[in-house]
């Protein structure tokens, strides 16, 4: 069953305009309310609009108020969740290892929910036909770049995941039609990507952003726009914990969703870059 509405609810809180937000706040304190109403009566209920519950359900990238009503309806039956937990001063192994293993699980069950499976499947299509994919990340981000361009190399997709800029913005200039960028930021406002992502709008280059869920800079100028979600990054989590685990997670999807549709293909291309290593492994 679809769930994920109140995390998206959530997660983007704060990026609403007023109108939106006080039906999102309604919405997060009476969820169950959501169920018998109608687009009015939640407008009603909220003292705005039946149009900003519309407009709501837009900035969230639903496709409708029943959609947000079927995925707070999933939400509504799950066990309820341990939520996020920062370590202490003085923690013990034993309570780090649960709270790491809780925390990274979580970042992942709540990225899951947020999925819009119609821009993963524009995602993996235009990967799929892509003659090179560009991939692009600072710091933190930049590790999850080089991890795509590793899985992408393996499957014979012509990859990179440079930090130069000015090696990116080379590749841009000379970029092919059915090239690729893909901009990693889990904020979505780090000065390098949004600089990348503006020039490859400009010279009319395909692109992707993964960020985390919201409006950002950078998935503002992607053609197709990829999220993890967000919850409040505590002062430990924010050094890109569980946000770096839900951004692998997405790229895990987008791989073994390119390795379903060319099944044969990907398979034999793994068995041969497994042969060649192990041939470099053998000793003499």
């Amino acid at each position: 069953m679809a769930a994920g509405g109140l995390k998206m609810l959530q997660n983007m809180l704060e990026q609403l305009p007023a109108s939106e937000r006080k039906i999102a706040q309604y919405i997060l304190e009476n969820p169950r309310s959501i169920l018998d109403s109608t687009v009015n009566d939640i407008g009603a209920q909220a003292k705005t609009s039946g149009a900003a519950v519309i407009r709501l359900c837009k900035s969230l990238g639903l496709n409708g108020f029943q959609d947000l009503k079927v995925r707070i309806a999933g939400d509504l039956v799950k066990p309820a969740e341990q939520g996020y937990r920062d370590i202490e001063p003085g923690e013990s192994y034993f309570s780090i290892v649960q709270k790491t293993t809780s925390n990274s699980i979580q970042s992942i069950r709540d990225s899951a929910e947020i999925i819009n499976y119609e821009e993963l499947e524009r995602a993996v299509q235009t990967l799929l036909s892509a003659q090179n994919v560009h991939f692009f990340g600072i710091g933190a981000s930049n590790i999850i770049a080089k991890d795509a361009q590793q899985k992408f190399l393996r499957i014979q997709k012509n990859a990179t995941a440079f930090t130069d800029t000015h090696l990116v913005a080379t590749l841009i200039a000379n970029a092919k039609e059915d090239d690729v960028v893909f901009a990693i930021s889990h904020s979505g406002e780090t000065a390098e990507v949004v600089k990348v992502m503006s020039l490859a709008k400009e010279r009319g280059v395909k692109t992707i952003s993964l960020t985390k869920y919201g409006q950002s800079s950078v998935a503002s100028l992607a053609d197709i726009k990829l999220f993890t979600s967000y919850s409040g990054e505590a002062a430990f989590r924010s050094a890109a914990t569980s946000s770096r685990l839900a951004q692998l997670y997405m790229m895990d999807i987008m791989f073994l969703s390119m390795a379903t549709i060319q099944y044969e293909q990907t398979v034999k291309a793994i068995d041969q870059t497994r042969e060649a290593i192990q041939f470099i492994k053998k000793e003499n």
